[in-house]
């Protein structure tokens, strides 16, 4: 890994990464019903000009995937990872023979970056498709114009992040990747993200699994972040799977993504763990090696 482009990143340089992100625009006077009816969130208070995170579960209350929600006046704009672009636009699209509602995929029209680091606040005023809510700030540019976006970025000296710093960064960030830290398999409550679900909006898909979990008191397990003071590198790398247990060998979770911290001079990971081991301060173990449970994002990593 790059450390002087990391210690950029940590120390209010800056960063950024350019992707591909999905992005999903959606209108029409009954785009809010139609909406409310299919993700997590409450569409009806999403004012023009807001954000909200949300996610589109399957009738068993299970993750198709997460997304953040712009609102441009009567359009809605959707932003979600591309391994889920294709099961939105189709999940959105077959609504628009139901009524007025219009459904377009603009992910091949505009460019994503993704910014870290103190500069991002420099761009959360930006005009144009600035979405800020749930993780870094991540900016689509238009295709035609992501070229000299880049290069205006390098003259900033915001450095370009590779994708093994990439993977570093969001791992201390909390922030979780479809296809690794949740899939098709994850109920919706588990990611653990504050503001992800409305519980008084009423009736939409899943919501009726989601529900109950919630009002019986809480997830078997959640998301959360490990702090690995005991691995090795050569440890390190293979940890992705690896299964968690209490000082008295009882199943305590699974882990799902790892990377090492310079900042914090150790591996961290994200990791599924069982609610009765999920306070902050938790000691499970990885192959009898100590693992402290640690609230996401992960303490002192951040400007």
């Amino acid at each position: 890994m790059d450390l002087d482009s990391y210690n950029s990143v940590r120390s209010g340089g800056g960063g950024f990464v350019a992707m591909p992100r999905g992005l999903i625009a959606v209108w029409g006077t009954e785009a809010v019903q139609f909406l409310d009816g299919m993700i997590t969130n409450d569409m009806k208070t999403l004012e023009d000009g807001g954000q909200m995170l949300a996610a589109f579960p399957n009738a068993q209350g299970r993750l198709l995937a997460l997304v953040r929600v712009l609102r441009q006046g009567d359009r809605f704009l959707i932003e979600t990872e591309e391994a889920t672009r294709e099961a939105v636009f189709n999940n959105l699209f077959k609504f628009t023979f139901a009524g007025d509602f219009f459904v377009e995929d603009l992910s091949d029209k505009f460019r994503f970056f993704e910014i870290f680091g103190e500069v991002a606040k420099n761009h959360e005023d930006q005009e144009g498709l600035v979405f800020s809510t749930g993780r870094n700030p991540g900016i689509f540019v238009p295709a035609s114009a992501a070229d000299d976006f880049r290069s205006e970025l390098n003259e900033k000296n915001v450095v370009e992040i590779s994708g093994e710093l990439y993977e570093t960064l969001r791992v201390e960030s909390g922030i979780p990747k479809y296809g690794v830290d949740m899939d098709e398999t994850t109920i919706v409550p588990e990611i653990g993200l504050d503001g992800l679900i409305s519980y008084t909006k009423g009736c939409y898909i899943g919501q009726e699994i989601i529900a109950r979990i919630h009002f019986r008191g809480h997830v078997a397990k959640q998301l959360t972040g490990l702090y690995l003071p005991e691995i090795s590198v050569l440890e390190g790398e293979s940890l992705s799977g690896e299964e968690l247990t209490t000082a008295d060998g009882k199943n305590a979770g699974k882990i799902t993504s790892a990377a090492f911290s310079p900042t914090l001079e150790s591996f961290i990971a994200l990791a599924y763990v069982r609610y009765h081991n999920l306070a902050e301060g938790t000691e499970v173990y990885i192959n009898g090696k100590k693992a402290i449970v640690k609230n996401l994002p992960f303490a002192g990593t951040f400007v």
